[in-house]
């Protein structure tokens, strides 16, 4: 009997290591992101929740919600965003075929400075974000993703320390339960909003703060303008019964 033939799996494989990199050469001479500072979220008041009113470089950052929709991935666009600014372009690794180039540029990224990569095996979407974030001259690397298992995930947080980098991952709520290998772990849900789209943003880790310090002052409300994508705060009402009369 024939041993069944893999020539197709391995072509593929090869044509995406091919286009990965060429697509990364002309960024090979870029200054190497050795930058560790906090970069913003792209939204002050997310900002001040987070140790040094910021993201870290260096690292990984895990957007957690129960679906991808409703602002998650937004979020995350807007954070690279920022990461990229003097630190190289923006990788997407696009594992399920579902990213749309013109949000990132409606995000304010540069699409001239985007690169998009189609890994729709897991074997090839795990090693697309392990390559991408050990390229000195990448800005950052954004993925929406729930295929990266623990020993993925680690292999990632150490390519983002050894590069500088920023790995941005969009990930289920499944995960919520596992060990964080992230430096920030935020949790997104969808909440109703008069205007737009209003997110509850939740920080449930950042590497060096302990659990007790993780308490209400660590979560905000965001409204989303659905014309012009810019965020702001909302107050929050007090529940009815704790209201003053006639409030």
């Amino acid at each position: 009997m024939k041993p069944r033939s893999n020539s197709s799996a391995t072509s593929a494989k090869a044509q995406l290591v091919a286009e990965l990199r060429e697509q990364l050469h002309r960024f090979r001479g870029a200054r190497r992101a050795t930058d560790r500072s906090p970069f913003s979220t792209g939204c002050s008041p997310l900002d001040r929740l987070l140790p040094g009113d910021g993201l870290s470089r260096g690292g990984l950052v895990e957007w957690l919600a129960p679906t991808q929709a409703g602002g998650t991935t937004w979020l995350a666009l807007v954070a690279a965003r920022e990461a990229c600014r003097r630190h190289g372009p923006l990788v997407v690794v696009d594992g399920q075929g579902t990213f749309y180039p013109p949000a990132a540029a409606r995000a304010g990224i540069d699409v001239e400075r985007l690169i998009v990569v189609r890994a729709l095996a897991a074997r090839d979407e795990s090693w697309a974000l392990d390559q991408a974030l050990r390229t000195g001259g990448v800005g950052a690397v954004l993925c929406a993703t729930a295929r990266l298992g623990q020993r993925a995930m680690r292999r990632l947080q150490l390519a983002a320390e050894a590069s500088g980098g920023v790995g941005l991952l969009v990930r289920p709520a499944s995960v919520r339960g596992e060990p964080c290998w992230a430096e920030s772990r935020l949790w997104v849900e969808s909440r109703v909003g008069t205007a737009g789209r209003r997110l509850s943003v939740e920080v449930l880790w950042t590497r060096g703060t302990v659990a007790e310090e993780l308490t209400a002052a660590r979560s905000l409300e965001l409204e989303i303008d659905d014309e012009t994508g810019v965020m702001r705060a909302v107050a929050r009402l007090a529940p009815a019964a704790a209201r003053a009369p006639g409030a």
